[in-house]
């Protein structure tokens, strides 16, 4: 077949640099992911997270909007997709993660 390639076969011919070069973009994207990237990710469809919550498809939608959402929701959102949440502010003089919220 005429310009089809195997997807391992994409990066073998890369130099070392370029593949670092895709490994550290790599690490970005799964650091700067919105909760429905997150959720899709772990192969999780909405209606099964809302069952988990004990709530409907559309409890799970709203959640996953970019708009104020209660920490402790959030918390039991991230739990519920295997996960934990960890908030840390950061300030000039350095980083402090915050341990104790509702």
């Amino acid at each position: 077949m005429t310009g089809r390639h195997r997807f391992p076969g994409l990066t073998e011919n890369l130099s070392p640099e370029h593949r670092a070069r895709i490994e550290r973009r790599k690490v970005d994207l799964r650091e700067d992911m919105a909760l429905h990237e997150v959720r899709s990710a772990l192969g999780t469809s909405r209606e099964a997270l809302a069952a988990k919550l004990g709530g409907d498809g559309s409890a799970a939608t709203r959640m996953e909007l970019p708009a104020d959402i209660p920490v402790g929701s959030l918390k039991s959102l991230i739990e519920e997709m295997g996960g934990s949440l960890e908030i840390r502010a950061r300030f000039p003089q350095g980083d402090v993660t915050i341990t104790h919220y509702p």
